[in-house]
């Protein structure tokens, strides 16, 4: 069945993820974590997310921030990438779960409000094309 990270698999080059009803960049440097070892890893051992840098967790309906160092926005999305529900600045030692998520995407703390994303907004993979950091 196909998803909404299709375009991330085959594209060969960095991307990120914007909102398709405003083409703002939520992510710029995408990374993800699509088998069970990097699922389980997922931000632990870091310092820092740095801003525009997102990491997607799928398939996954939930993360915690147990061992984490920092707090960071988590992202729900379905499988067309509609959200479903977001949360805001989570700090370490916390459970975030919903469990009709396809997908789980991580950021800094701050950037959904910066980005300006709603639930129900729906996020694509887009390439990226030069240097997008300026505009995260």
């Amino acid at each position: 069945m196909s998803h909404f990270l299709v375009n991330a698999l085959d594209a060969g080059a960095p991307c990120g993820l914007q909102i398709e009803r405003t083409g703002q960049w939520l992510v710029s440097e995408l990374e993800l974590a699509l088998d069970s070892k990097t699922r389980t890893r997922g931000l632990l051992g870091r310092d820092a997310l740095a801003p525009g840098h997102g990491l997607v967790i799928a398939p996954s309906q939930g993360v915690h921030t147990f061992g984490m160092r920092f707090p960071i926005d988590i992202i729900f999305v379905r499988r067309d990438g509609r959200v479903i529900r977001s949360r805001e600045r989570v700090p370490p030692r916390r459970l975030a779960l919903s469990l009709r998520a396809f997908a789980v995407i991580e950021m800094a703390a701050g950037e959904v409000a910066r980005a300006g994303l709603r639930t129900g907004d729906r996020v694509v993979v887009e390439r990226r094309v030069g240097n997008i950091s300026d505009s995260v």
